[in-house]
């Protein structure tokens, strides 16, 4: 067992674990917002306390690996992350299903920065790119969640069943593939940095991409399956479908990612993947069907996954800032649109119609066509 842990897999099992928790949460929105009696502007407000959780955890968790090391810290927030899913399982009402969308949304984010951290470490010591296979663990591990919550939802199992059942599955295997030898670089000389580090000049465009980009992958995560029912009358398995669907285009792309960027390079990676994006949204809303829905997704999926690791890439080129402050400063404005694109994907369905929300998301991968010159690594 000890030969399979090398660096890379534990670091994948880590990525796979928070993208299985994720997806888990994604499948069964429906069934929350069911249990619940969620209308489209009160899930809105929910998801709204997720991403605000997230957004408060974000520099808190970049300080916590500063001083006791990326490897430490993403192991103690793991377990945390997964006792807050099983808190929304187990919420009786609404307000204790808020407190549990806080949490879940704070332990998200934080996995986010910790393990992103762990990551740059990892391909920095064993000096190779690594960052889009990471991600596309990230994206494997959404879709087997949002796998078995098609599975669940089939056979009529309710929430903390369903919770109970995977969760010490998946916890089990990711973490015991994690568990290696690696010491984290440590600092403590962050008391005088700023809590928040937002991206400044050139790499607030690149910030700007990395955004429209993830606000599109946060409200496919928290919308599709909702999507599939209100516009292709889904029933909630054929719905919890459709974020597998756009889960696992994602892992094929990110796989293939590094080879794209070096046959084509970075811009030219960018606004391919920008008009794929488009044409997926498009596909999805205007076609009115199931079948198209799923095809729209798949195509959303494979564009959207290339560009947060460009973005990542990018930065820690950068000629300015050191890395870790450079990936800190766009992982705030991307991580932010992951967290933010869900609720206001929710208040503009409120106004509108989901169906007419969802054309936002075209909008925003025509912006990132425009853009995609900032991800021009920089010598």
């Amino acid at each position: 067992m000890q030969t399979l842990r090398t660096p890379w897999r534990a670091v994948s099992a880590m990525f796979i674990l928070n993208g299985a928790l994720f997806g888990i949460w994604a499948s069964r929105i429906p069934a929350v917002a069911e249990i619940h009696d969620l209308s489209p502007g009160r899930l809105g407000a929910l998801l709204l306390l997720l991403a605000g959780g997230a957004i408060v955890a974000f520099p808190l968790a970049g300080r916590l690996a500063d001083r006791l090391g990326a490897y430490r810290v993403t192991w103690g927030i793991s377990y945390a992350y997964v006792a807050a899913l099983i808190l929304i399982g187990l919420a009786p009402n609404f307000w204790s299903l808020a407190v549990s969308l806080f949490l879940f949304g704070a332990t998200h984010g934080a996995m986010d920065v910790t393990m992103n951290t762990w990551a740059s470490e990892v391909e920095r010591k064993l000096e190779r790119p690594m960052m889009s296979s990471f991600h596309a663990m990230f994206s494997l591990g959404a879709g087997l969640g949002a796998g078995t919550g098609v599975l669940a939802a089939s056979y009529a199992l309710g929430l903390t069943a369903h919770f109970v059942t995977v969760l010490p599955v998946i916890t089990l295997f990711t973490l015991s593939m994690a568990k290696i030898g690696w010491v984290s670089d440590t600092s403590q000389g962050t008391e005088a940095a700023p809590v928040f580090i937002f991206p400044k000049g050139p790499l607030l465009a690149v910030g700007f991409v990395a955004f429209c980009s993830s606000l599109g992958e946060g409200a496919m995560a928290d919308w599709s399956a909702i999507f599939l029912v209100l516009t292709a009358e889904a029933t909630e398995a054929q719905a919890a479908l459709g974020y597998s669907v756009f889960s696992v285009a994602m892992v094929v792309m990110r796989l293939l990612g590094d080879r794209a960027t070096h046959l084509f390079g970075p811009q030219r990676t960018a606004q391919t993947a920008g008009v794929i994006a488009a044409t997926g949204v498009l596909c999805a809303v205007l076609m009115g069907s199931y079948l198209w829905a799923l095809f729209g997704f798949a195509l959303m999926g494979v564009g959207y996954a290339v560009i947060m690791p460009l973005a990542f890439a990018r930065a820690a080129n950068d000629p300015v800032l050191a890395p870790g402050a450079a990936i800190a400063s766009v992982s705030t404005l991307g991580y932010g649109g992951l967290l933010l694109g869900p609720p206001v994907i929710g208040f503009l369905s409120e106004l509108t119609s989901l169906r007419v929300a969802f054309f936002l998301l075209a909008i925003l991968a025509g912006l990132m066509v425009l853009c995609s010159g900032a991800l021009r690594r920089q010598n």
